[in-house]
């Protein structure tokens, strides 16, 4: 398998996180958000959204969105698993899981971003706007997690809630962010003592600037 991702991408890491925790290694390909590599022809051919990430299977199917990779290599690899088996359990977590890819991540896109550039919004418009959208996510989720026992999110050990959330603390602190949910720290804290959350940051890939 390829792996297209940026050192920056959260939604990358998330990715990485999963393959780490599943011990599934495969080949990464890095394609520069800033110098819009992502734009290329040959890029544009694998994922038309010109967006990361993006996996190319062993027999060259392209997946998509970095929530439905992850609930791939989930399936494809079923231990440990990252959605609980309960049904409403599973709800849950995939709930938790989406007010980030959903609600707080898609402000700090780049693609957003650079479009409220060109609307004629300052940087600093922009970057209040993220944290407000941010901080009212966070709010949400240190209720939720609080309602949960063990160390991460939803129990004794990682779930997709928590490969959502760590990604997200950090572009949390990169707008500014003043981190005031103590559950949610925790549940960071918790991730990032594993080597799968530890070794696959931003900051420790190849392509990291």
């Amino acid at each position: 398998m390829i792996l297209h991702s940026y050192f920056r991408s959260s939604a990358a890491w998330r990715v990485r996180i999963v393959l780490a925790l599943k011990g599934v290694e495969t080949e990464v390909r890095h394609q520069h958000l800033r110098k819009g590599e992502h734009r290329s022809a040959d890029y544009l051919a694998i994922n038309p959204q010109g967006l990361l990430p993006s996996l190319v299977l062993d027999d060259g199917t392209v997946l998509t969105q970095s929530m439905a990779i992850c609930e791939y290599l989930d399936e494809r690899f079923p231990e440990p698993a990252l959605l609980p088996v309960d049904p409403v359990a599973r709800a849950q977590v995939r709930a938790f899981a989406q007010v980030i890819a959903c609600d707080i991540h898609p402000v700090q896109n780049l693609k957003v971003l650079k479009a409220l550039e060109a609307l004629g919004h300052g940087q600093d418009q922009r970057d209040a706007w993220a944290r407000e959208v941010i901080a009212g996510g966070f709010e949400a989720l240190e209720v939720l997690a609080s309602a949960q026992p063990g160390p991460f999110a939803f129990g004794e050990r990682p779930s997709m809630a928590d490969v959502l959330l760590v990604p997200q603390m950090a572009n949390a602190r990169r707008f500014g962010v003043a981190l005031r949910w103590p559950r949610l720290a925790a549940i960071e804290a918790a991730c990032l003592a594993l080597p799968a959350f530890a070794n696959t940051r931003p900051e420790l890939q190849p392509d990291a600037e």
